[in-house]
């Protein structure tokens, strides 16, 4: 009994030293080894620097790292699931995720242009919500330029594409993608309607291209909502 006792705990010890070994093996995230690695797999989807020219691919220039290296994860984990996304992040190592990462995020994203008419709506539902369905305002979390928070993982989402963005709000809505910290974005999306999704879209893509409003100009842009009061 006391040969099977050390051998289960030499079997431990090495378990736990490999795994230890392994995680002092990891470095911070290289950018110039995430640029070889990301024009070999990613540039075909994500464009040159990171900023994709298909609407429907999301442009990673000058995203968050840690919001990269939890997405890759995810997909690698199978909490995300893509037909082309998961085999692509599959046999990527840890130490290849953070160097994407990196590398990404270093990035300068180039912006894009909204649909003016569209737009109006996306800022004041982006900037006020919709209290009489109970849509929370996306600046809450995302902040006011869209820039987003890394320490959180809220994504940086100014200046993305309007139908990724649409395209990704559709499936945090139907279910399809329940990745998100204690289901955050399927409760907001479940709350919000086609032309709202649409209309929040549009004014993200076009975010870099209109830059910060003043508290004036937010609240103009809310007061053009049927259900904007000044005195909420």
């Amino acid at each position: 009994m006391m040969k099977t006792w050390l051998m289960t705990v030499s079997v431990a010890a090495v378990l736990t030293s490999g795994s230890l070994q392994a995680a002092e093996a990891l470095k911070p995230g290289d950018p110039k080894a995430g640029e070889t690695k990301a024009s070999t797999i990613c540039v075909a989807c994500h464009g040159p620097q990171g900023n994709s020219i298909v609407p429907i691919w999301p442009k990673l220039a000058g995203q968050h790292p840690a919001y990269i290296q939890k997405q890759l994860m995810d997909f690698k984990a199978g909490n995300r699931a893509n037909v082309q996304m998961t085999p692509m992040a599959m046999p990527l190592t840890d130490q290849e995720v953070l160097d994407l990462a990196a590398y990404f995020s270093a990035q300068t994203q180039k912006g894009g242009a909204a649909n003016p008419e569209l737009a109006k709506l996306g800022e004041a539902i982006y900037r006020a919500g919709n209290p009489a369905t109970g849509v929370p305002a996306c600046s809450g979390c995302h902040g006011p330029a869209g820039l987003g928070q890394g320490l959180s993982k809220f994504p940086r989402i100014s200046g993305q594409h309007a139908d990724y963005i649409k395209q990704t709000l559709g499936y945090f809505q139907k279910q399809e993608r329940a990745n998100d910290p204690n289901g955050m974005m399927r409760g907001v999306t479940a709350r919000m309607t086609e032309q709202e999704i649409a209309a929040v879209s549009q004014y993200l893509q076009g975010l870099s291209q209109y830059g910060i409003p003043d508290d004036r100009r937010s609240h103009e842009a809310a007061s053009r909502l049927p259900f904007f009061s000044p005195s909420r």
